[in-house]
């Protein structure tokens, strides 16, 4: 299993590789905030079984109503969408807010990932838990897809880099992040509607 990222020169697109259909890479090393908007969007929309976020807030996912739409209409049509906040009461969150220089503002952006997905709550195939954790990366999941940000000491997430990872036959570098997933998941307290 190997990324599926190069590097060359920036560029703000994503390109579908030739002969697969659906699926996108990006041309250049990414940072979070330079993944192409639709590539996000891709990658949710394409999934048919399961979209996972594992994130401390992953704020500029819950603050466009677009994708918090999308992760209705998908768990509506029986896919199951799983979201991972930080428990914005834990001393993991409170040390990644010392450690990207915002303090006390990761724990704010968690409650207000947690008041932007609340129209999710309470759906079915939906369901919303807080994690005590200290996370080495962030996990974005469709299906057998992934976009995983790494955290980097000192670094806000947006800044860190991006790794776009497919589940190949062999390989196991997917199925180490999704197995990473279910750890976290299994620990974490659901939040109630």
């Amino acid at each position: 299993m190997e990324p599926v990222i190069g590097a060359v020169p920036r560029t703000h697109s994503a390109r579908t590789p030739p002969g697969r259909p659906g699926r996108f890479s990006f041309d250049y090393d990414p940072n979070r905030w330079t993944v192409p908007w639709d590539a996000w969007g891709r990658l949710f929309a394409e999934a048919k079984k399961d979209i996972g976020v594992l994130v401390y807030a992953g704020l500029f996912l819950a603050d466009d109503a677009g994708i918090v739409r999308m992760f209705a209409e998908k768990a509506a049509a029986g896919v199951r969408v799983r979201i991972l906040l930080g428990d914005p009461d834990s001393p993991e969150v409170a040390r990644r807010g010392t450690d990207e220089g915002i303090d006390e503002a990761m724990a704010a952006k968690i409650h207000n990932a947690l008041v932007l997905y609340r129209p999710l709550l309470g759906r079915e195939n939906v369901a919303i838990r807080l994690h005590r954790t200290v996370l080495y990366t962030s996990i974005y999941r469709g299906d057998d897809q992934l976009l995983v940000n790494t955290h980097v000491y000192g670094t806000p997430a947006a800044n860190a880099p991006v790794l776009h990872l497919r589940k190949v036959p062999g390989g196991n570098m997917v199925a180490t992040y999704l197995a990473s997933f279910e750890r976290v998941w299994e620990q974490a307290r659901p939040v109630e509607s």
